[in-house]
């Protein structure tokens, strides 16, 4: 199989609200929208985030078409933490887990955008010797 690109396709409330966390504060663009929908393309990252407002008929199945809100996480490895969390908190984003480094070596903060998404960026540190 040969995969030419991928995406994330996340079912929000409000599409342009999580859309426009992503190009505030991790510098996605607008790849492609629409009514309902927003597909985001961030030169570093190998994929698209797609935005799909909760409720379009053309989701299917149907059965699966409720929001990704509760227990979605969204993580970014970047290269310095400290100073991207400084920056996206200074800008106003939604602190849910300031700095902190896991016995294993990763170091990580969270945000939350207006639909409940958690937005993790990680750093990979040495862990404890």
């Amino acid at each position: 199989m040969r995969i030419s690109s991928a995406a994330v396709s996340l079912n929000v409330p409000d599409e342009a609200a999580s859309a426009a966390f992503a190009r505030e504060y991790l510098g996605y663009e607008v790849a492609m929208a629409d009514e309902g929908f927003v597909s985001l393309r961030h030169a570093d990252v190998g994929f698209n985030l797609i935005f799909l407002r909760t409720g379009l008929p053309s989701f299917k199945p149907a059965e699966v078409a409720g929001s990704a809100g509760q227990g979605t996480l969204l993580a970014f490895v970047v290269d310095d933490l400290d100073a991207e969390f400084a920056r996206i908190a200074a800008a106003g984003a939604r602190v849910v887990t300031a700095p902190e480094t896991e016995p294993w070596g990763e170091r990580y903060c969270q945000f939350a955008d207006a639909n409940g998404l958690v937005w993790q960026l990680v750093q990979w540190v040495d862990a404890p010797g």
